[in-house]
């Protein structure tokens, strides 16, 4: 235990101080995502305080911030209206199959995380990451722009005049006290986003400077104020909706969608404090966590949440990196809630807007402008694509879409690699050797090195230089050696795997005589299925 502290101690300042700022970085917006989700601001807070209470004690990435995020609002948003419809006008059904769903969300997660699945991320490829970063950096900036409008005669227009100037003096201000402050030595005793929000939070009280403000920002919104009180139990839930197949069958599509959407986006903001952190988080551990945490929220009456990418970096960068960081900004959250409400409300949303700006270009990676012309052009492609899905769509359908080409890219590239050297030897055998990958994508270039008809009555194909990779592959082979048997001729196969000619032999036994085996002979699994490989070669239709 006194080492478990010692290690900790020199940063307990860091992550306190981090832990505040975040805490102010996520007011506005957590009601701001209950907003787009169609419910009370109050709910998107509460999520915000659990879920990140949960996941900073359990979860697997210590110093990453969860909360209410607007990947799952935009799902929401319509779950909560189809849910009010199926109630009577002012009974906020909607309200509660978002809690059921938030519920079976978590179990969901929960089981991902049991069955490991989160381990599965290290498929994202890096154009894929790079794209998520840059498409969520774009996200993040383009929510800030909603924040230069005001509501006049109920529409929300953009600033001018007077206003528009004052607004975007004081982003600029706060940016650039954020960009001067780590180049002096003040900015080790305070994180600078702190510094940040508190100095231009009392220039604009101190000169009653007429801007928006947290507090104004909520009742624009149709909200009553930041005021509220501790989390309850919401047990009305299971009285106010039939617990029934129907209810199962209208929530678990969203269910599916929001765990899913979850857990990507946790999953890549932790590998990206990975990498800004030169540590190592465990994704699995991280998928219980989030699940946990969602199911808690839905009890106790909030929207559900995940990783927030924005208020991780935030907390990263202004020295947060143990699991205190992120305690701390959730317990400062709910202690604003219910003790603050007040002085938070004078927080200008300038400020805030100032410390997002800073973000997105924290966030960005404006590397990959210089590495345009020097990564090959599927990347390039995937890249763009993951940028653009993610600001037009969402973050799931963007990552599924970047995964899935990546794999399409890499499959086609693999190929076109397939080669095949042949020699004659003294006694006229015709050696085929063959290098490359032998997999479905290389099956039809496989097929054409050979020439069955013209061979001479004997044939050797080695595939010492090849590895069999599927299915697929062992299938196309099987097809070859029947050709070469109708056609009257002698083949005899060369070094392959154990595993490889242990599936041959179980789709055909006459395979022993045809397969030579070596000492030499590669090692390795493959992705074939015995239960499905057929059991002779009379299964094949030429």
């Amino acid at each position: 235990m006194t080492e478990f502290i010692t290690k900790r101690l020199p940063n307990v300042k860091n992550d306190v101080l981090s832990g505040i700022t975040v805490a102010l970085a996520l007011v506005p917006e957590a009601v701001a995502f209950a907003f787009v989700a169609g419910v009370d601001p109050l709910v998107g807070l509460y999520a915000a305080f659990m879920v990140g209470l949960i996941t900073s004690i359990f979860g697997g990435r210590p110093g990453m911030i969860s909360g209410a995020t607007g990947a799952l609002a935009v799902v929401m948003v319509t779950l909560v209206a189809k849910g009010n419809a199926m109630g009577v006008a002012g009974e906020n059904l909607g309200l509660y199959f978002l809690f059921a769903t938030v519920i079976l969300m978590g179990i969901i997660q929960i089981f991902a995380g049991v069955l490991k699945l989160g381990k599965f991320v290290r498929l994202i490829p890096h154009p894929v990451m790079m794209g998520f970063v840059n498409g969520l950096a774009i996200v993040i900036f383009l929510s800030q722009l909603g924040m230069f409008k005001e509501k006049v005669n109920g529409e929300k227009v953009w600033l001018q005049g007077t206003a528009l100037y004052l607004m975007g003096g004081l982003v600029a201000l706060t940016m650039l006290i954020m960009w001067g402050l780590p180049k002096i030595k003040l900015t080790k005793k305070l994180p600078a986003a702190l510094i940040a929000i508190l100095t231009v939070s009392a220039i604009a009280i101190f000169f009653k400077l007429d801007v928006a403000t947290v507090g104004s920002f909520i009742r624009d919104g149709g909200g009553e104020g930041l005021k509220g009180g501790l989390p309850t139990l919401h047990l009305e839930t299971f009285s106010k909706i039939p617990l029934n197949f129907e209810t199962l069958k209208f929530i678990l599509p969203y269910a599916i969608i929001l765990a899913a959407i979850g857990l990507i986006e946790s999953l890549m903001t932790l590998n990206l404090i990975d990498e800004l952190t030169e540590t190592r988080g465990n994704g699995n551990k991280e998928c219980i966590a989030q699940g946990s945490a969602n199911i808690v929220t839905g009890l106790f009456g909030g929207m559900g949440g995940c990783a927030m990418i924005g208020q991780s970096i935030i907390n990263i960068k202004s020295g947060g990196r143990t699991r205190l960081s992120g305690i701390t900004a959730a317990i400062m959250l709910l202690l604003f809630i219910v003790f603050a409400s007040q002085y938070i409300e004078q927080v200008p949303i300038a400020a805030l807007v100032g410390v997002m700006f800073m973000v997105v270009i924290g966030t960005f990676a404006w590397s990959s402008f210089r590495i345009i012309n020097k990564i090959p052009r599927s990347d390039l492609f995937v890249l763009i694509l993951v940028s653009s899905l993610t600001v037009i769509f969402d973050l799931a359908i963007a990552v599924f879409a970047g995964v899935i080409v990546s794999a399409l890219a890499f499959s086609w590239e693999n190929a076109k690699r397939i080669r095949a050297r042949k020699r004659t030897k003294e006694d006229g055998t015709k050696i085929y050797e063959i290098w490359g990958p032998l997999f479905f994508g290389s099956i039809t270039a496989f097929n054409d090195k050979f020439d069955v008809k013209n061979d001479p009555e004997k044939v050797e194909i080695d595939f010492v230089e090849s590895r069999i990779s599927d299915h697929s592959a062992l299938e196309a082979i099987s097809n070859l050696v029947k050709k070469y048997k109708e056609a009257g001729k002698t083949v005899h196969l060369k070094h392959l795997s154990v595993e490889c000619k242990e599936l041959l032999y179980k789709a055909d036994p006459t395979f022993r005589d045809i397969i030579v085996n070596a000492i030499d002979d590669p090692r390795y699994h493959l992705a074939a299925d015995p239960e499905s490989f057929p059991k002779s070669l009379s299964e094949y239709h030429l």
